[in-house]
């Protein structure tokens, strides 16, 4: 039976090896056959943006939970009552413009990469809004490279620079970066238990000269300047390098600092630059956060009161990029399947 098993093992996986050939190829010839064409994409082909209204989805929610629980004549007095109610909103609304919560959800990773998107749905709403409306940052970030955060958290301040108000709600993580985007806010929602803070700045870097020297291995490094370069991986690193690259650090740190105790006046800057993280039920006594309160919670108590719009901005993908999104999926969900049932010490067909 184990030797059935082996060979049967070793057959899957020489069909998985000519599988993923044969579907490399065929992402290579797409890709080239798309190239011309994405030399000369136009902004229709770039990137779009997707209007959401999240009221109209509350209200329907409602509806289909209080049609299936409720007897059909209370339902039918309810859904009468919310038809009434809403004509009379539209015509106070055509007297008074409607207040809209502009919701943008924000992932962030260690590039910061979803910038991208963050500068075109601020553009797109920036356009259309009043101050008497809202823009809503549904932020998570564990943090990332200083200039990509950097560049975040400008983005925002082009909110507060209009005076429109800024909320930032922060359901699981604000660290590090996370958090130089967070403070920007003109108020700062935290979940209970979502993780804050991390004000401070990481560098580290690998050096493997020991080894390359163990093996007659010689590197041969130029620099015109003095701290052109400091730390590096395959070179010998000496003292005055790790001194200039601390110093680096500190620089960093500090502006780090400045901005959340220009943007958060309250804040005992020095107790809590330290790195160290907190919850968000600890972080309201540091002030690093206004309100106790999940992002779903805030706009469910202000849906009664204006309209909820989530804008998004979406990239368009070829071919070529949607068939290798999809065998990346592929195969990760096909390599932590048999990793798991490897894992438990069992092979299942």
């Amino acid at each position: 039976m184990a030797a059935f098993v082996a060979e049967y093992g070793l057959f899957l996986l020489k069909a998985l090896t000519i599988l993923i050939v044969l579907l490399v190829g065929f992402l290579g010839i797409l890709a080239i056959a798309s190239r011309g064409r994405q030399a000369h994409a136009g902004p229709s082909e770039l990137g779009y943006i997707e209007i959401t209204d999240l009221s109209a989805l509350h209200h329907e929610r409602e509806h289909a939970v209080r049609e299936l629980l409720e007897p059909p004549k209370q339902f039918k007095h309810w859904a009468k009552q919310q038809e009434k109610a809403r004509k009379s909103r539209e015509k106070e609304f055509a007297k008074h413009p409607q207040k809209v919560i502009y919701v943008i959800d924000f992932n962030g990773d260690i590039q910061a990469s979803g910038v991208r998107s963050l500068r075109e749905e601020i553009s797109a709403i920036l356009a259309v809004a009043n101050p008497t409306d809202e823009i809503l940052v549904r932020l998570e970030s564990t943090g990332g490279v200083v200039h990509g955060y950097g560049l975040a958290a400008s983005q925002l301040q082009r909110i507060r620079d209009r005076g429109i108000p800024l909320t930032i709600a922060i359901d699981k993580v604000a660290a590090s970066g996370g958090y130089m985007m967070a403070c920007m806010g003109t108020q700062v929602l935290s979940a209970p238990f979502a993780i804050i803070g991390s004000i401070g700045v990481i560098g580290q870097v690998p050096n493997i000269n020991k080894l390359l020297k163990k093996h007659d291995v010689d590197i041969e490094m130029h620099t015109a300047g003095a701290y052109k370069r400091t730390l590096t991986v395959l070179g010998e690193n000496t003292e005055e390098a790790r001194k200039k690259f601390i110093e680096d650090l500190d620089q960093t740190h500090q502006l780090f600092k400045q901005l959340v105790g220009r943007m958060r006046p309250d804040v005992d800057i020095d107790k809590v630059s330290t790195g160290e993280i907190w919850f968000g039920q600890e972080a309201i006594a540091l002030k690093l956060v206004d309100t106790v309160m999940t992002s779903d919670e805030y706009l469910q108590s202000r849906v009664s009161e204006a309209r909820l719009v989530r804008v998004a901005h979406k990239f368009r993908k070829n071919l070529a990029q949607k068939a290798g999104f999809g065998l990346e999926n592929a195969l990760d969900r096909t390599v932590m399947r048999w990793l798991g049932r490897f894992q438990h010490g069992r092979f299942l067909p």
